[in-house]
């Protein structure tokens, strides 16, 4: 059995953790939001700080996430639809809500993501 190098590992890793974290951001943000003002400041000091550092860890290796909302949906998307059964095929679609954002390096996509889909309004 031969082993992936090092440095794959640790940026498999570092992706595993950054898109974890984005999650726990999104759910937090929901939560900040539902504190009182005072509350808010104090916990969007701490908040807005995490976000920084993976932010800054993921440049660090020339990698970064993407979010998707209101994308043109199609083929040349890096993401994966889980309701991409509710439409036709002719319906013109747009990203409703990124569910897991797609991580972009030097040379493209690392790691697809996933997204709800809506109808584009004319």
């Amino acid at each position: 059995m031969t082993c992936p190098p090092r440095e794959q590992v640790l940026t498999s890793t570092l992706v595993d953790i950054a898109v974890e974290s984005w999650r726990f951001l999104r759910l937090m943000d929901r939560v900040v939001n539902s504190l009182d003002a005072d509350q808010q400041r104090r916990v969007s000091t701490r908040f807005n700080y995490f976000q920084k550092r993976v932010i800054d860890a993921l440049e660090s290796v020339d990698l970064r996430l993407v979010l998707l909302e209101g994308s043109r949906f199609g083929p040349e998307l890096a993401a994966t639809a889980v309701n991409a059964g509710d439409f036709g095929p002719g319906d013109d679609l747009v990203v409703d809500q990124t569910l897991e954002p797609v991580v972009m390096g030097p040379e493209g996509v690392v790691r697809s993501g996933t997204v709800t889909l809506r109808r584009a309004t004319p």
